[in-house]
């Protein structure tokens, strides 16, 4: 792994610390961000009054005006919502506004095997069992699907499409979309509401909803605080890898709070199984890991409206039962998972290790899980990597990214092997005929070499920032908390640690996992982990490089303040 730091000018991170009031580390990284003036105090006081005017955004008025009239008119509602997290907490997030205003909007998930993905025709049929409602809403899917709409539509039926994913084709007609990826161009274009993901947008059509009913003096929108529910939407941002920067973070900031002490019996529930202990600071990877995968869990392996019904409900039995259904889909999950992310790696290593970009693919992979495991081999390989499963005719599944690769682009060069494909820069779901299966591939190793510019194999570990062991105390991480959450858009610092010694051996645990421990100076002890390392034990008594990233260990009701090593080298000299 090849360490790199780039110093920046010592009078401009100086001019950031005076105006922002923070130290030179934290303005460093400030700068490293691209933030100066304003923009850094506003970063690091993130206020929900910053949030812009929800009108602004394409189409957002005429959708609010839709549900006010649904609203007034007691309209049968009917919400079909995708299977990610994104999808599940928009789609309880309206149904849950909705249900205050008086509507019982019918919920419908896709169903992974059956439906496939988004606004199918299997997916609307179903949906439309219970009854053809005047108004049918998609929430994180349905920008392309332009015939499903008319379908819709051609039954009378009014539909409201909210979605983040961008057009590949025809623009919808027939629904009214919001999505700022679409239509004219708007202020929406160039700020970033345009990074908001699907549960964001439907945060901001509850926004506008809310003002079009206070005008009318509704008296329920008086009650309602939408703050309270930031704590779904801090769910959707986080686990659908939207930049945390803008609109995304003040939601991001705000839900997490939010999230730590929710009321929502669901939710609570989630914590109990997952290990998320109500009360203590919630942070971004809690939900990357632990609340997330859960509730893709039953989308993955069975129904996903089991997580929207566990979000919604109020019934704390009927949480702590489902909550422990999906804890054990998870599990089934993980060892899925774990045979494929092996068997992904044997066919690397045999066949693909010279590939700038790689596809993988099995007859016998659960297409449920494909996306988690392309996650992994992007990390370890630290090349974009789509892995596909069996689904009948199609090879199906996900791809993942590295810093500086839009897959978005990269698929473009290959969309005409494609039956279905769309996503972000960093993640995308890709389906297509299994004859097309090689030239795909030729063409995706291609592309990304291409788009690379360049050898993109050895990995890279950017360094924030060198900061001496003695800094790590206390006052330093209460100032590095003013810039959570980090996530995309806004990555955790790692930082360079130089020239400490080790005075006794790591403890290894698991047989993968070592613990160690660090002096400072003045001789007071810094505790750190590194995890699935163990096999590069760093040596006693030499001085070393140490690359880390700093946060609180959290046990027994103590906080210990802990290095989680990200890599080590022998010491070199004047990095400080």
């Amino acid at each position: 792994m090849r360490w790199t730091y780039t110093p920046l000018p010592a009078d401009e991170v100086g001019a950031i610390g005076r105006q922002a009031g923070v130290d030179p580390v934290l303005a460093e990284l400030l700068l490293r961000n691209g933030l100066q003036g304003e923009a850094a105090k506003e970063f690091l006081q993130p206020a929900l009054a910053g949030l812009r005017d929800p009108f602004l955004l394409p189409n957002l008025e005429a959708a609010a005006t839709r549900l006010r009239q649904a609203i007034a008119r007691r309209e049968a509602v009917t919400v079909l919502g995708d299977y990610d997290v994104d999808g599940v907490s928009s789609t309880a997030l309206l149904v849950s506004v909705l249900r205050r205003f008086g509507l019982q909007p019918h919920f419908v998930v896709p169903r992974r095997s059956e439906d496939g993905y988004g606004l199918s025709r299997s997916a609307i049929d179903r949906a439309l069992e219970a009854g053809r409602p005047a108004l049918f809403i998609a929430l994180d899917c349905g920008t392309n699907s332009v015939e499903e709409v008319a379908y819709l539509a051609g039954q009378g039926i009014d539909v409201l499409v909210i979605d983040h994913h961008r057009s590949k084709g025809l623009p919808l007609s027939g629904g009214l979309l919001v999505n700022p990826h679409t239509g004219p161009e708007s202020e929406a274009e160039t700020d970033d509401q345009r990074n908001l993901c699907t549960v964001g947008l439907v945060f901001k059509l509850a926004h506008g909803l809310l003002k079009q009913l206070r005008a009318e003096d509704h008296p329920v929108a008086f009650s309602l605080r939408l703050s309270h529910d930031l704590d779904l939407v801090a769910l959707g941002i986080i686990a659908d890898l939207v930049p945390l920067r803008g609109e995304n973070r003040i939601l991001a900031r705000h839900g997490l709070r939010m999230l730590q002490e929710t009321s929502r019996p669901g939710l609570r529930a989630l914590m109990e199984v997952a290990g998320v202990r109500r009360g203590q600071p919630i942070m971004p990877v809690d939900i990357s890991f632990r609340l997330g995968p859960r509730i893709n869990a039953s989308g993955r392996l069975a129904d996903a409206a089991l997580s929207v019904e566990l979000l919604l409900s109020e019934d704390p039995q009927f949480c702590a039962d489902t909550a422990r259904q999906l804890d054990q889909f998870n599990r089934e999950r993980q060892d899925i998972e774990r045979q494929i992310t092996e068997d992904a790696e044997r066919q690397i290593e045999e066949q693909f290790a010279d590939h700038h970009g790689i596809v993988l693919f099995s007859d016998n992979w659960h297409p449920g899980v494909v996306g988690i495991v392309a996650g992994r081999v992007t990390r370890k390989y630290n090349r974009p990597c789509v892995v596909l499963g069996n689904e009948g005719d199609l090879a199906k599944g996900s791809g993942r990214s590295v810093d500086g690769i839009n897959l978005v682009e990269v698929l473009t060069a290959c969309r005409e092997h494609l039956t279905s494909w769309g996503g972000h820069p960093m993640a995308v779901g890709v389906a297509l005929a299994k004859q097309e299966l090689e030239v795909f591939r030729r063409r995706f190793a291609e592309a990304v070499r291409l788009h690379a510019g360049g050898d993109i194999t050895e990995a890279k570990l950017t360094l924030a920032a060198w900061i001496s062991p003695e800094r790590i105390r206390e006052v330093f991480m209460e100032a590095l908390d003013a810039l959570n959450p980090f996530g995309q858009g806004n990555p955790e610092p790692v930082f360079g640690v130089g020239g400490v010694v080790l005075r006794q051996r790591p403890e290894v645990f698991k047989e993968q996992h070592f613990r160690f421990v660090v002096e400072d100076g003045t001789g007071r002890r810094l505790h750190g982990v590194a995890w699935k390392l163990a096999d590069r034990l760093p040596p006693v008594g030499v001085p070393l490089d140490l690359a880390v990233k700093l946060g609180w260990n959290h046990y027994n009701g103590r906080r210990l303040l802990q290095m989680e090593l990200i890599d080590w080298r022998r010491a070199e000299v004047d990095v400080v």
